[in-house]
C-alpha cells in the first residue's frame, strides 16, 4: 500500500479537478509527451548507474513479452470472433501498458531510484517499440511510417543525448540540466493527475469485452514477463521491475492510438478506467510476488 496510496492520492486530485473543471487531456498528453518525459528521460540516462547488461536484458525482456502479447491478442480476437474494430482495440488494450504514468512513479516507491533508473529503460524501450509497432499493428502501416513516426518523437533524441552523455562522462551547462531536471521532476506528478482527470471523465460501463481485456493486461502480461525474464536470466531488481511494469493497466495515450489508427475507442476507454481501477489491487500483490 506504500507504493500505491501516494499514486492514489495524487490521482485523485486530478479527479476532482476533473469534475469540477472542463480540461483538455489531449493537451496535457502532450506536454507529456513532449517536453516532460523527453527530460525525465534524459536525465535518468544520463545519471543512470545500470549495467549496460542489465539494460539490454531488461529491453530484451520487454520485446519478447510484447510479441507473446501479441500474438496471444490477435488469436484471442479471431477465435472469439471480434469484430475489426474490436480487434485492433484488444492489441492496443494487451500490448500498450501505462509505464510512463503509473509505472514510474509505482516502481520508485516500491523499489526506489535504482528500481526508477530501470523503469526509465524499459519506458524508453517501450516508447520506442510501440511507437514503431501500432502504426504497423493497427493500420498496416508499414515499417518506413513507423520508423518515421519514432524519429519524430523527442523521448528518441532524449534517449540518444542521454546515452551519449552517459558514455562519454560529459555534463551539461549549468543552467540547461537544471531546467532539463526541472522538467523532469514534474512529470510524474503531471502523468498523475491527467490520469485523474481521465478517471473523472469517463464513464464506469464495463462489459465482458473490457473484463477480459483487463485480464490480458493485469494478469497474463506479468505471468509471461516473469517466464521470459527467468528465461533471460534476469533475476533481482531487474526481473521485478520487468514484471512490474508488465502489470501495468492500459496506457492512456492507447485512447490517442486507437482513435488516430482505428478501433474502438469508446471499449478502449472503459478498459483504460477498469484496467486502471483493479491495478490498486493487482500491483500490491504483483510486488510482492515478484520480490519472492
Amino acid at each position: 500500500m506504500a507504493a500505491v496510496l501516494p499514486i492514489a492520492l495524487v490521482a485523485s486530485a486530478g479527479f476532482g479537478v476533473g469534475r469540477c473543471y472542463e480540461l483538455d487531456t489531449r493537451t496535457l498528453a502532450r506536454v507529456s509527451i513532449y517536453v516532460l518525459f523527453p527530460a525525465l528521460i534524459l536525465t535518468g540516462l544520463a545519471e543512470s548507474t545500470v549495467a549496460l547488461s542489465s539494460a539490454i536484458a531488461i529491453i530484451a525482456a520487454f520485446l519478447l513479452n510484447t510479441a507473446l502479447l501479441l500474438a496471444i491478442a490477435i488469436l484471442c480476437g479471431r477465435g472469439l470472433q471480434f469484430s475489426p474494430d474490436a480487434q485492433k482495440s484488444l492489441i492496443a488494450t494487451t500490448i500498450f501498458a501505462n509505464v510512463g504514468n503509473m509505472g514510474l512513479p509505482f516502481v520508485l516507491f516500491a523499489l526506489g531510484e535504482a528500481g526508477l533508473e530501470r523503469a526509465i529503460v524499459y519506458l524508453v524501450g517501450s516508447s520506442l517499440a510501440i511507437a514503431s509497432i501500432f502504426p504497423i499493428a493497427l493500420k498496416g502501416a508499414g515499417l518506413r511510417a513507423g520508423l518515421s513516426l519514432t524519429l519524430r518523437l523527442p523521448v528518441f533524441w532524449a534517449a540518444l543525448a542521454g546515452l551519449a552523455l552517459q558514455a562519454s562522462g560529459a555534463m551539461l551547462p549549468e543552467a540547461i540540466a537544471r531546467s532539463i531536471t526541472l522538467l523532469g521532476d514534474a512529470a510524474i506528478p503531471v502523468a498523475l493527475l491527467m490520469l485523474g482527470v481521465q478517471l473523472s471523465q469517463t464513464p464506469l460501463r464495463f462489459g465482458r469485452w473490457e473484463w477480459f481485456s483487463a485480464l490480458l493486461r493485469l494478469g497474463v502480461s506479468p505471468l509471461s514477463a516473469y517466464g521470459i525474464g527467468r528465461l533471460l536470466g534476469l533475476a533481482g531488481l531487474d526481473l521485478q521491475v520487468v514484471v512490474l511494469q508488465a502489470a501495468m493497466p492500459v496506457a492512456v495515450n492507447s485512447l490517442i492510438w486507437v482513435t488516430e489508427l482505428g478501433g474502438d475507442a469508446p471499449r478502449v476507454a472503459r478498459t483504460i478506467i477498469l484496467s486502471t481501477l483493479l491495478s490498486f489491487l493487482t500491483l500490491p500483490g504483483v510486488l510482492w510476488l515478484s520480490g519472492h
